[in-house]
């Protein structure tokens, strides 16, 4: 507990810091692009359209059945899955290599370094954001309007923000000692893509519940239903699923202290491994 309320401290008393970093991080990232920072969504897009293409195909361009029964077009369905996919996973994987690669400038500045991740999260908050914008506006387009389940959206983008920032704690620690972990997550993550209701909703593939709880125990499921629901405007699905809810904070509490501790105890030790 005493780490995590360190780590905690050292991220409100360098917030402007964070931002700082953060701001120039998204900058000297396309710095050499002619299109900039454009191709931080010309990329998402265009895999949206290959899913798109290959996975309606797949289901012959049928519509996707909500949870209250209503049906909607799968491109709507997908996008509202890949934006939180999206953030989660350039996130998590620039996250967990955010220390090694910059140990050299780490020896010779003088900041906490479990700021590192944070401020490679936030970079791709900016690009969350914006994305969730154009999510919002193709919504319109499809004619699902703004309504009040919106609200969600807030405390959904706070909960995905807290699972990335814990993973990339994690991560950015074991990916510092041993340099493999990051090649594994990166493995990893890619095969979770398909194990998450991201290309297809998975209770319409899979006929047995024991595996469909399995797969309800992934995080990524609680966030990217939850921001179905509020972009669809079914339900308060926080409150209809607080079993849910409550097992996800847990688990968040649970790799956040495990995060913190590590961290904590081999961060003296990272310049040793230059």
């Amino acid at each position: 507990m005493k780490n995590a309320i360190t780590v905690v401290k050292e991220q409100i008393n360098n917030f402007y810091l964070i931002r700082r970093l953060s701001l120039y991080e998204l900058k000297s990232k396309n710095k050499n692009n002619y299109l900039g920072i454009s191709w931080e969504f010309i990329n998402p897009s265009i895999q949206i359209l290959i899913y798109w293409f290959v996975f309606s195909s797949i289901r012959q361009r049928a519509d996707i059945e909500l949870l209250n029964g209503d049906e909607v077009p799968f491109i709507i369905w997908l996008v509202s899955g890949f934006v939180v996919w999206i953030f989660f996973y350039q996130s998590t994987i620039q996250g967990s290599k955010s220390i090694y690669s910059r140990l050299r400038m780490l020896s010779k500045m003088n900041f906490p370094m479990s700021v590192i991740p944070n401020f490679i999260v936030f970079s791709n908050f900016y690009i969350h954001l914006v994305m969730l914008v154009i999510t919002i506006i193709l919504f319109h387009i499809f004619g699902f309007y703004l309504n009040l389940y919106y609200l969600q959206l807030i405390y959904y983008i706070f909960g995905t923000y807290c699972l990335i920032y814990a993973l990339a704690l994690i991560m950015s620690t074991f990916s510092t000692i041993v340099r493999d972990v990051h090649m594994f997550l990166n493995a990893t993550l890619r095969m979770l893509l398909y194990l998450s209701p991201i290309l297809w909703p998975i209770s319409s593939i899979i006929d047995n519940n024991v595996i469909i709880t399995i797969l309800k125990l992934n995080p990524l499921y609680y966030l990217i239903e939850g921001y179905r629901a509020s972009l669809f405007g079914t339900e308060w699905y926080f409150i209809t699923h607080w079993q849910y809810t409550f097992y996800f904070w847990c688990l968040i509490i649970f790799l956040f202290l495990f995060g913190s501790t590590v961290h904590v105890k081999f961060r003296k030790h990272f310049i040793d491994y230059l």
